[in-house]
């Protein structure tokens, strides 16, 4: 499995300027190179060498260089392109549709760059970096990390580092590839059901509740409403220093669930059973106050730990229909709307059973993902 090592470089000030003056240099030739490729139609990497590699290398970039800012450009135009076919942008003749394909891709001044191992060089006993510069190699910038970060650096890291400034901090983004743990055959499932009241619910009964971060959203919200209406210097610098501290706090929360969710599951021999919440946002239908909450919730994010990190301890994980998990019965079957009479009651209408909603959801999960497995590995078995 594929993973990204996120370490931090602490370059001098000579260093740093050296950095930016590449940065700056290689996006401003992603940028020729979109809008070449916009004019001429050729957006595949090899049909837009042709156009734009000759004046790439003239801008002051070297041959590696060069070829990684046209692969940038074409990698974006195809991202682009899977994004309209899948309806991201809207439907045709939307007018977000409309402006992503009226205009060329532009890329930030400080956007992020991929360099391969003839550009950039790791030296893990002394925890440095030697890097190709617009104006010589730079030599001995320091990165940092935490001691399992830099362990599977050096022991996984294979292919292209991408170089990013954020907030005037430099970061190396690497991708290592970590060998597969076999999955084990799981001895029954833990449902989780996601929420909004509570972030994740398991079938076990333990509740993730989600008040604490909603209460922290709507905060943030309110601080940058009426942030954005002041429209002072001192306002926009506040904004601007405050602008990913809700995704760290989320993140953060994410991860924690997550780790807990899959330890519960390594320790007790089951697999994990998700559900598949594929288009959930076109799907439900919620007051307005509550769909700002909706397409705040970082769902996806969630579901995407929980899955690298089953991987990585070789725990099963599958995704079952979410369909009626909240209004039936995990106790005799019942399905009624009538079941739910409120948002945490569940009581079925017809043995009597009650439960908190979510638990009773989660156990539904838990008991499809029994019956998903079982059909998923006897067809495996069939052929």
């Amino acid at each position: 499995m594929k993973l990204v090592v996120q370490v931090r470089l602490w370059p001098t000030f000579e260093q740093a300027a050296a950095l930016e003056v590449t940065l700056r240099a290689c996006n401003d030739a992603a940028n020729f190179a979109s809008a070449t490729a916009f004019t001429t139609g050729d957006r595949r990497e090899y049909a837009l060498r042709k156009h734009t590699y000759r004046e790439v290398k003239a801008r002051g970039l070297g041959a590696q260089a060069a070829q990684h800012v046209i692969k940038k450009v074409a990698d974006a135009y195809t991202t682009l392109k899977a994004n309209i076919r899948a309806g991201n942008l809207g439907p045709e003749g939307s007018a977000r549709r409309a402006r992503a394909e009226s205009k060329p891709i532009v890329f930030r001044a400080d956007a992020a760059q991929p360099f391969d191992d003839r550009c950039l060089s790791w030296d893990h006993t002394a925890h440095t970096v030697s890097i190709w510069t617009t104006v010589g190699r730079v030599k001995n910038v320091a990165f940092v990390g935490s001691p399992d970060q830099l362990k599977m650096l050096a022991l996984y890291r294979k292919g292209e580092s991408d170089l990013v400034c954020r907030d005037g901090m430099w970061f190396l983004y690497a991708t290592c590839e970590i060998p597969d743990v076999p999955v084990a055959e799981p001895d029954g499932f833990v449902g989780v059901d996601l929420g909004i009241a509570n972030i994740a619910a398991t079938s076990d009964g333990a509740r993730h509740c989600g008040k604490g971060l909603n209460a922290v959203r709507h905060r943030n919200r309110e601080l940058r409403r009426r942030l954005q209406a002041k429209a002072t210097r001192s306002a926009k610098r506040l904004l601007k220093k405050r602008r990913r501290k809700e995704a760290r706090f989320a993140a953060d929360t994410n991860h924690r669930i997550a780790k807990r969710i899959v330890a519960e599951a390594e320790r007790t021999g089951r697999g994990i059973a998700l559900e598949d919440l594929g288009g959930i946002r076109d799907r439900v239908r919620l007051r307005k106050p509550q769909r700002v909450t909706l397409h705040s919730w970082s769902f996806h994010q969630l579901r995407s730990f929980i899955a690298y990190k089953a991987a990585r301890r070789g725990v099963a994980v599958i995704h079952v229909d979410p369909a009626y998990t909240s209004q039936t019965c995990s106790a005799c079957g019942h399905v009624d709307k009538a079941n739910r009479p409120g948002q945490a009651t569940f009581s079925c209408t017809s043995c009597g059973f009650a439960e908190h909603a979510d638990v009773n959801a989660a156990r539904n999960i838990a008991s499809r993902g029994v019956a998903g497995w079982a059909v998923s590995h006897a067809a495996d078995d069939a052929a």
